[in-house]
């Protein structure tokens, strides 16, 4: 069986392979997508949501971010705490592209072309190893090297492999990110030129991907220098060694508001700073809270829509409060949006009920706002958890109305139009299915019945396993439990 020929220096040649830098990679990846975003019809706000797919966050933000990765730059996410900061950041290295050609055997994953061709040697160097690997004569020289004798490998960019991420934090020392040459290592082998004797630190792990780096203002100012040198230079030194290492890369960092001034100003200075806050758009707050839990999946417990609405509402009203206290700023995340969601349905499904009512939503929003505090001393705590249980008292009913309005109007406008009869005929209907007087069956014909059917499969989570029946009784008792017997005012009245 005839030996499979290996890929070299010299085929890439041949098929007019030429070098990217990351920035350049991504870019390009970018502006393919929305060329073919646009090919297809998408509108500008749609084609975001395309790229950043497990991203929920204003148009306008995704915009800047895109202008920004387009152009080439690291960039900074800064903002309060549960915006999606960091979703946003693992989405960027989701979109970069995996595949890359590499110098077979190298630690780093050098390009090929920084071997072979001047120009891109004489820009981007290999890693020491590399050079002297093809070095004639102890001198490294790109113009004599042969090609055939580059040895290429075809590879997918992974973890340690092309995507680092660095946790913020004050521990994280210089040679975390640098690296080390293990003396040990070179000791046994005693050959400097073998890439067995690095151990690659976090930037050498991310050459040609992308870099995370979580809360970069929590590190100390010594790594955040190392960090520097490879945004300004392209290259780190690792610990213990006397030669340079390149270190090409996307960084992606975050930073929280508190943080941001202990970023240095040279580093920042290399970041694009994208302020990301919480969305103003009610309709992008209600697809977040929909990632809350599986809630959505059959468990036995159904969830009514107007809880969740309420559930978004609440977190709207404490956002726009804004209250500046260092403890209390986890209360307006998404995270906390979500959470009342799970502790809500944990409720009913602790009481083994059919659905969440309103009794489970006041106990599963009080837990996730109270939980969210942070504790920092007894009368700290006392004092902020008062701030807490005011503004519930004073917002729980306002947001549970407000909800129920939206839920049923839009309904209502949409669905019944200015037929003010079909209206009132679903409010007896609703009302008769609580009294037993009748079964949602025998309700089946009449018009205002069958257009609420249809709206509620279109927006209960829970119609995805409930019957007809159970739906429009779920509906039933929802509405009995928010409003003054089953009398909702729409247009007016």
């Amino acid at each position: 069986m005839a030996k499979e020929k290996k890929l070299t220096a010299a085929d890439l040649i041949r098929e007019g392979y030429r070098f990217k830098t990351p920035q350049e990679v991504l870019r390009d990846r970018i502006i393919e997508l929305i060329e073919g975003y646009r090919r297809e019809g998408l509108s500008e706000e749609e084609a975001m949501g395309r790229l950043f797919p497990n991203t929920i966050l204003d148009p306008d933000v995704l915009k800047e971010l895109v202008s920004a990765l387009i152009s080439g730059s690291h960039v900074l996410f800064f903002g309060p705490s549960g915006t999606g900061k960091t979703t946003l950041a693992k989405d960027i290295w989701n979109l970069f592209p995996k595949e890359i050609y590499a110098v077979e055997g190298c630690p780093v994953q050098d390009d090929p072309l920084s071997i072979v061709d001047e120009e891109v040697a004489r820009k981007y160097p290999p890693c020491p190893m590399c050079q002297r690997r093809f070095a004639k004569d102890g001198i490294f020289d790109p113009r004599e090297v042969d090609p055939t004798s580059v040895p290429v490998t075809r590879t997918k960019l992974k973890e340690g492999y092309g995507f680092a991420r660095v946790q913020g934090s004050s521990e994280v020392f210089p040679d975390h990110l640098t690296g080390v040459i293990n003396i040990h290592k070179l000791e046994a082998l005693g050959d400097p030129t073998s890439p067995l004797i690095l151990e690659p630190g976090k930037l050498l792990q991310s050459n040609r991907g992308v870099l995370m780096v979580d809360e970069v203002g929590k590190l100390p100012l010594g790594t955040q220098n190392v960090l520097l040198q490879a945004l300004q230079e392209g290259i780190v030194t690792p610990a213990k060694s006397r030669e340079t290492f390149p270190a090409r890369f996307v960084a992606v960092t975050t930073s929280n508001l508190r943080d941001l001034d202990n970023i240095t100003e040279p580093l920042n200075d290399r970041l694009s700073n994208v302020y990301v806050d919480w969305s103003k758009e009610h309709r992008n707050n209600l697809k977040i809270a929909y990632l809350s839990h599986p809630l959505w999946e059959g468990d036995g417990v159904a969830f009514p829509r107007v809880y969740v609405e309420a559930a978004v509402y609440l977190l709207e009203n404490w956002r726009a409060m804004g209250v500046d206290v260092p403890e209390l700023s986890e209360v307006g995340s998404n995270r906390t949006m979500m959470d009342v969601i799970s502790r809500s349905w944990a409720y009913a499904r602790m009481a083994g009920k059919g659905r969440v009512d309103l009794g489970d939503f006041r106990k599963g929003a009080r837990d996730a706002l109270y939980g969210r505090i942070r504790a920092r001393g007894g009368d700290s705590f006392l004092r902020n958890e008062e701030i807490v249980a005011t503004f519930l008292k004073e917002n729980l009913p306002e947001v549970i109305e407000e909800a129920l309005r939206s839920w049923w109007c839009s309904f209502s406008q949409k669905s019944l139009g200015s037929q003010p009869a079909l209206e009132r005929e679903l409010k007896e209907s609703l009302k008769s299915v609580l009294e037993g007087s009748a079964s949602p069956e025998s309700l089946k014909g009449r018009v205002s019945v069958e257009r609420f059917l249809e709206y509620l499969k279109s927006v209960e989570p829970s119609s995805r396993w409930l019957d007809e029946t159970s739906l429009l009784k779920m509906a039933a008792e929802t509405v009995a439990e928010i409003s003054d017997e089953g009398v909702i005012k729409c247009r007016g009245e």
